[in-house]
C-alpha cells in the first residue's frame, strides 16, 4: 500500500476534529481515526517528568493500562532510540510503538494494534505526528497532560521554573539544543532558554542566588529580562546589561544571578559567550575536552560590573556544554562529587553510541540522580549545543 499524502483526507479530519476537543478528548480523537490506517486500537503514552517511565492517558472508552519502564521494554526502545518498534500480538495480529515527536522534542510513544492487515510504516509515522501537533495545541487548555507526566507532587518553584522553560530538545541541520534539569519536582533557581533563527542561535543558562520560590522568582526576573533584551536586538554585552539592572531594581545588591549567554553564528560556527560568575562552558571535539571556554569572567548578574565578550570558531560537530554547579558539586551518600570528568564521560560515552542528543541527556539526568540517590541538594542543569556546520544532512537528533 502506498504512503498517504499528508493532505490525505484521513489527516485533514483528524486536524480538524481536534479544533474542538479538550484535552481529556485526545485518546478518543486518536483511536477514531486510527482506524483509516487499518488499525483497530490506539494508546497515547507520555514521558514522566524524569522520563523513567512511559504513562498511558486515560481513555474513558478504552482498556485500563499501565504504566511501562522506558530501560527495559519494547516501547522504551521506541523511546529511546526514535525507531518504531515492531511485535506480534497475542490475537496473531500486529502491535508497534511508534515515537509522538514535537519536532526533536520526545513527547512519548503511541501504540497501534493491527489484526490482519500490514500497517504501512510511513502512514503511521505521519500519523504520529500528526498526534503530537494535536497534543502540543490542545495541552494550553487543560490540565490532563500535565497530570499524567506527575508521578509526584510538584512545588511551586518547580510549577514556576518548568513553566518558564521552552522545549528540552530542538534541532534543525545545522544545530541541535538539549538539556535536563533536576530535581524536576523541586526546581528552583535554574533556567536555561534558547532562540534560534535564519542565521543565529542565542543560549542562555541561569543559577539564581537562593533555594525554592525565592530563587525561582529570581530566576523569573533574570529569564524575562534575557527575553526581553534578546527580542529588542540588544547583544550579548547589551543582555547582560538588562539582566544586571532588572535583577538589581527588583531585588537589591544583596541577590544575584550567574549566569553564561552565548550565541552561534549558523552559517560560520563562530560563537561568542560571556560568563558571569557562572562554571565556563567546555567545548568538545572528536570525543574529548579540548578547551573549558573561560573568556573573560565577569560578575553575576545583580551586582553591576563590566561583562566582556570572548569568541571561538567551531568546528563541524563540535558540542559545547553548559552546566550549573549543581550537576559537578552533586555528592554521593559517601561524599564523592559527581565532577567534572563523570559529566564529560557519560556525555561522550552516549555520543559515541549514536545516541540521540535528547537521549544523551536523559541518561545524564538519571546519572545524577543516581549518583546522590534521588536526594539532590542543589538544583543541576545540563544543555549541550552541537554545531553540525553549514548545510549538514545529518539526522537531526
Amino acid at each position: 500500500m502506498a504512503a498517504r499524502e499528508a493532505d490525505d483526507p484521513s489527516y485533514a479530519d483528524l486536524v480538524r476534529a481536534s479544533h474542538l476537543v479538550a484535552p481529556d478528548d485526545v485518546p478518543r480523537l486518536v483511536v477514531d481515526h486510527v482506524r483509516s490506517l487499518g488499525a483497530h486500537d490506539a494508546a497515547l503514552y507520555l514521558t514522566d517528568y524524569e522520563q523513567r517511565v512511559l504513562v498511558p492517558v486515560p481513555c474513558p472508552e478504552g482498556p485500563e493500562r499501565e504504566a511501562v519502564v522506558i530501560n527495559a521494554t519494547l516501547a522504551g526502545r521506541c523511546y529511546r532510540t526514535l525507531e518504531i518498534q515492531q511485535a506480534a500480538a497475542e490475537d496473531g495480529g500486529t502491535r508497534l510503538w511508534v515515537p509522538v515527536l514535537d519536532g526533536a522534542e520526545r513527547l512519548g510513544v503511541l501504540e497501534l494494534a493491527f489484526a490482519d492487515q500490514e500497517p504501512n510504516l510511513d502512514d503511521v509515522a505521519v500519523f504520529a505526528g500528526l498526534v503530537a501537533e494535536v497534543v502540543m495545541t490542545r495541552q494550553a487548555y487543560g490540565d490532563l497532560f500535565e497530570r499524567v507526566r506527575r508521578l509526584e507532587p510538584m512545588s511551586l518553584a518547580a510549577e514556576l521554573a518548568w513553566n518558564l522553560l521552552p522545549p528540552l530538545t530542538f534541532g534543525t541541520d545545522r544545530l541541535v539544543i538539549s538539556g535536563v534539569l533536576a530535581p524536576v519536582y523541586q526546581l528552583g533557581g535554574d533556567c536555561f532558554d534558547y532562540a534560534v533563527d535564519a542565521h543565529a542561535a542565542r543560549i542562555a543558562i541561569f543559577d539564581a542566588m537562593g533555594h525554592g520560590l525565592e530563587a525561582g522568582l529570581l530566576a523569573s526576573v533574570a529569564m524575562a529580562a534575557y527575553r526581553n533584551s534578546r527580542r529588542a536586538g540588544l547583544d550579548l554585552a547589551g543582555s547582560a546589561a538588562a539582566i544586571d539592572h532588572a535583577v538589581r531594581a527588583q531585588f537589591g545588591p544583596d541577590r544575584f544571578v550567574t549566569a553564561v549567554l552565548a550565541e552561534i553564528d549558523l552559517s560560520s560556527g563562530r560563537f561568542r559567550w560571556s560568563v558571569c560568575g557562572h562554571p565556563p562552558p567546555l567545548l568538545l571535539r572528536s570525543g574529548r575536552v579540548v578547551k573549558t571556554l573561560q573568556g573573560e569572567v565577569a560578575p553575576p548578574l545583580g551586582i553591576g560590573g563590566a561583562v566582556g565578550v570572548a569568541e571561538e570558531m567551531l568546528e563541524p560537530a563540535d558540542q559545547v556544554l553548559f552546566f550549573t554547579d549543581g550537576v559537578v558539586e552533586a555528592r554521593s551518600v559517601d561524599g564523592q562529587f559527581f565532577g567534572i570528568d563523570r559529566l564529560v564521560d557519560t556525555v561522550i560515552r552516549t555520543s559515541a553510541a549514536a545516541t540521540p542528543a535528547p537521549e544523551t541527556m536523559r541518561r545524564l539526568l538519571h546519572a545524577i540522580l543516581d549518583h546522590q540517590e534521588g536526594e539532590l541538594q542543589d538544583d543541576a542543569t545540563i544543555v549541550v549545543v552541537e554545531w553540525r556546520g553549514p548545510g549538514s544532512s545529518q539526522a537531526v537528533v
